[in-house]
This record gives C-alpha cells, sequence and structure tokens, in this order.
C-alpha cells in the first residue's frame, strides 16, 4: 500500500502556500507563492479573487511534482485561510463581480458607526460574539452588493453567491458543486449566530443581504467533497476547513479549556480556548467558534492584532531598513534597548483592545540619538507589547493570569522576540517544533474526518516543545516598559 499523506492549502493574505504532511504531522514537501496586493485608497485593501484561485491550485500543484508525490497518495485536502475576506460571484459562470475586499480594509468603518449610533452594539455582540467593526465580512458584503446590486435583483434571484476564502475554495475545487462554510469561519462573518448556529435573519435584514446567496455552515472536520477530478489526475476529498486562527489553535494541540495561543503573522492573533462556554468578554475581545466537531461545539476568546509581522514587512518596503524579514533580529540586537522608543503600528488601526478605527501609527519617543537600531528593536517588541494587551485583557475576563503561552507563525523563529515577549507577560512562552500550526491544524481536521487520525488524543502525541522562554525581566522593569507602551498608544487614539 502507498503512503498516505494530508494536502493542507493554506491561502493567506499575502501568499498561497501548500503544505503536505505525513501520519506523524511532519512536513514532506510544500509550496510557495506570492500574490498582488491591491490599495486602491487609504485604507482599502484588496485581493484579486482569480489570482487567489490560480495561485492556490497552482502551488498543489507544484508541492506534488516537486515532492513527487502522486495525488494517489494524498488521502484528503484540509483547507485553511485568511479570514473575514469578503468574496461574491456569479454562480452561473463563477467570476467574481468584485475584487476581494480583505479582512484588513476599513472602507465600512463609517457604516459601523452608524449601526453602533442605532444601538446594534450589545445585540450583535450577543448574537456574533463580535463587535461592530469593519474588520468582519458583513458589512464588506454590503457595501459590494451596494455597488454591484443595488436593488438586490441578481442577489435574491439566487445569481450571486457570498463567500469568505475557503468556501471561493471549496467552489473551485468541486467545479461549483458545493458551496459551504465552516462554523469557524461562518463566525467572523457577523452575520452568523453562533448560539444557535444559523444565519441570522435580523442581521441580514439590516444589512440588506438576502440569505440565499450564503453558504451552508457545517463542521469544520467532515467530507464537504471532491474536487473536480481533472484538477490533479483524480477526485480527492475535501475533509476540513477552518479559518486560520483556529486552525492553528488547533495545530497546537490547545483542546483543553484555558489552553492559548498566540500567532506572529501579519497580523497577531491570541487565541484561548473555552471550551463549550460562550464567554462575553468585557475587554474588548471577541467571543468565536474555534470548531466545530463531533456535533460538538469548542468556542474561543480571540483578540486580535491588525499589524504585527506586516510591521516587519514595512520596515523593508516602506523604509528600507532591512532587505528580508530575518534582519530585523540582526539589527535590533545591536542595541541594548530601543532608548526609549516606541512604534505603534496602527496603520489600519488598532484591533482588540482598543478598536479604533481612526488611530494612525506612529514612532514616539525620538531623539537625535535615536537610529535604525532602535527603530528595528522597537518594530520587534511593538508586536510583543499588542500580545500583551490581549493576554492581560484575557486574564481580566477569565478572573486570572495566563500561565502559558504557545507561538507560531514565521516571527516565531524570532528568539530575541521570544524572549522579550515572555518578560512583558511573565510567564513561559513556548515554541514547537512545527510552527506551520496554521496549515497543520487544517491538516488534522481533514485526517480525522477521514479517520487518517484516529482521535484528538493521537494528535496531541505530535505536538513537540522546540524551545521553551522564561520571564528574565523583574517587576520593575516590566512595568516600565509597559506603561511607556500604554503612554506611547494613548498618543494615536482618536479620542
Amino acid at each position: 500500500m502507498k503512503s498516505k499523506y494530508i494536502m493542507a492549502l493554506d491561502q493567506g493574505t499575502t501568499s498561497s502556500r501548500c503544505i503536505i504532511y505525513d501520519h506523524d504531522g511532519r512536513i514532506v514537501n510544500m509550496a510557495q507563492r506570492e500574490y498582488t496586493q491591491i490599495f486602491p485608497e487609504a485604507g482599502w485593501v484588496e485581493h484579486d479573487p482569480e489570482e487567489i484561485w490560480q495561485s492556490q491550485l497552482s502551488v498543489a500543484k507544484k508541492a506534488l511534482e516537486s515532492g513527487n508525490i502522486s495525488p494517489e497518495q494524498i488521502d484528503s485536502i484540509g483547507i485553511t485561510n485568511q479570514r473575514e475576506t469578503t468574496i461574491v460571484w456569479e454562480k452561473a459562470t463563477g467570476k467574481p463581480v468584485y475584487n476581494a475586499i480583505v479582512w484588513q480594509c476599513r472602507r465600512t468603518a463609517e457604516f459601523c458607526d452608524e449601526l453602533k449610533a442605532e444601538g446594534l452594539t450589545e445585540s450583535y455582540r450577543y448574537k456574533t460574539g463580535l463587535i461592530i467593526d469593519a474588520y468582519f465580512s458583513g458589512t464588506k458584503l454590503k457595501w459590494i452588493l451596494d455597488r454591484v446590486d443595488p436593488d438586490r435583483t441578481r442577489a435574491k434571484a439566487g445569481e450571486l453567491l457570498f463567500g469568505t476564502v475557503e468556501t471561493w475554495l471549496i467552489w473551485n475545487l468541486t467545479g461549483g458543486r458545493v458551496h459551504v462554510t465552516d462554523y469557524s469561519n461562518a463566525s467572523r462573518t457577523m452575520l452568523f449566530n453562533i448560539r444557535t448556529l444559523t444565519w441570522d435573519k435580523e442581521i441580514l435584514d439590516r444589512l440588506d443581504i438576502p440569505e440565499c446567496m450564503l453558504p451552508q455552515p457545517k463542521e469544520c472536520s467532515c467530507i464537504y467533497g471532491e474536487t473536480e477530478a481533472d484538477l490533479f489526475g483524480i477526485p480527492i476529498r475535501i475533509a476540513g476547513a477552518a479559518g486560520d486562527q483556529q486552525a492553528a489553535l488547533f495545530g497546537q494541540a490547545c483542546f483543553e479549556e484555558g489552553e492559548v495561543k498566540n500567532t506572529f503573522g501579519t497580523g497577531g492573533f491570541v487565541l484561548l480556548n473555552t471550551g463549550d462556554k460562550i464567554v462575553d468578554s468585557t475587554n474588548g475581545l471577541l467571543s468565536t467558534i474555534a470548531w466545530g466537531i463531533d456535533k460538538k461545539i469548542t468556542y474561543a476568546l480571540e483578540g486580535s492584532v491588525f499589524t504585527s509581522g506586516a510591521t516587519i514587512q514595512w520596515l523593508r518596503d516602506q523604509l528600507g531598513i532591512i532587505n528580508s524579514a530575518p534582519e530585523v533580529e540582526q539589527l535590533a540586537e545591536m542595541v541594548a534597548d530601543t532608548a526609549g522608543v516606541y512604534l505603534v503600528p496602527a496603520f489600519a488601526g488598532l484591533g482588540a483592545p482598543y478598536w479604533d478605527s481612526y488611530a494612525r501609527g506612529a514612532i514616539v519617543g525620538l531623539t537625535r540619538g535615536a537610529n535604525k537600531y532602535h527603530i528595528a528593536r522597537a518594530a520587534l517588541e511593538s508586536m510583543a507589547y499588542q500580545t500583551y494587551d490581549l493576554l492581560d485583557a484575557m486574564a481580566h475576563d477569565l478572573g486570572k493570569p495566563i500561565q502559558e503561552l504557545k507561538v507560531d507563525g514565521g516571527a516565531s523563529e524570532n528568539n530575541l522576540l521570544l524572549s522579550f515577549q515572555a518578560g512583558i507577560l511573565q510567564c513561559q512562552v513556548k515554541r514547537p517544533e512545527c510552527i506551520e500550526t496554521t496549515s497543520l491544524g487544517a491538516a488534522y481536521m481533514a485526517g480525522l474526518a477521514t479517520g487518517f487520525w484516529s482521535s484528538m488524543d493521537e494528535i496531541k502525541d505530535d505536538w513537540h516543545l522546540d524551545r521553551k522562554f522564561v520571564p528574565e525581566f523583574d517587576e520593575n522593569k516590566r512595568n516600565s516598559l509597559v506603561n511607556g507602551w500604554h503612554k506611547a498608544v494613548s498618543r494615536v487614539l482618536d479620542d
């Protein structure tokens, strides 16, 4: 019998990747391709949905070919994706009617202010677990419909379909036969009631979104359908899907209530498993569905940082301080500290716990002696400070401190960052051997549905520690650093 693998499609904000895993959760082969970022106006971010699909398909084929892996060796496909990004396409042709509006895009901020002014904040938060913000899919979908189908004639006739990125990929992989979403992605649209597991009719009516254009919500680990045979030569089962951050929580084997992870990606995302309970945050965090498996829903508390690793990209692309992301650690190590410099990367506003769409980035504390090394270190430390704010909010919601944080994402390879993170959190920070936990989580979900893995206990045994970071700051130093950060943040808030 030939070896069997799981194919994970990881459709991210800046690139599409395919990673192929074996039964031990180890990477067998991978392929990656960046794609175009579109910025039509200040604060607006778009992607070409066709480029998303073609780039994802191309890396899937490349990962098979370059790894000398036959399609027959693939047990199933799991998908994980940038969340909240909104796509509308024609059912008959499969052609998008507008560019994908990306999760980072702030174009609907003013409309969100209108909803808040109507007194809908608490109602929406109770139903969806979310605050009213341009971050989520619902107002993005309304914005597209207002421009391409203002009277909703085509949408009501079933001619237009909506989906977040996993829905778009599954639709294309199955040749338009399957229009589904998973519970984790559905819970990020601001249209889905996480208590009843249904699209919320009152919210749909307020946003003038016909329900017939929405995908069918399903569990994160189940067989959605099969790929078109001509894509890979044979049909392959699509058996798992989850939003990137929920997939990372799963890939980190945070299966127990109270376990928490942070992903240092384009943004930064802390998720804490709250088990079968919805925890209503009083500190600016979101309640969300972590996953639905075996007819059981697991919930999470989430804090979202809009700009984390993207700060390092900004140093590279806009300032030219570095040529590649790994260089930031080398520059930061050239100085012992930031000399009082703080960089607040509110390039697209601030996420949790501030939720300020109108905040903008700033570098504060500059003196004549400040140089690129201090700025590089301040950029790196900003990622840790924003994570601190989220963990601090979680501790207040739970009424107890966080004892341990698991980390993943590209920037988690940065030892200086993780050492600083442990210092200001005053807790252990653990990095696993495999930091590709987002795609690994999607692979696990697919493999559970097909029996490739027998149980979540078997998956937990695959998690292995690479390195543990422990606090090295005393309380006074930690407090001084954090107070300086909060003072810097206060400078950019749109109060």
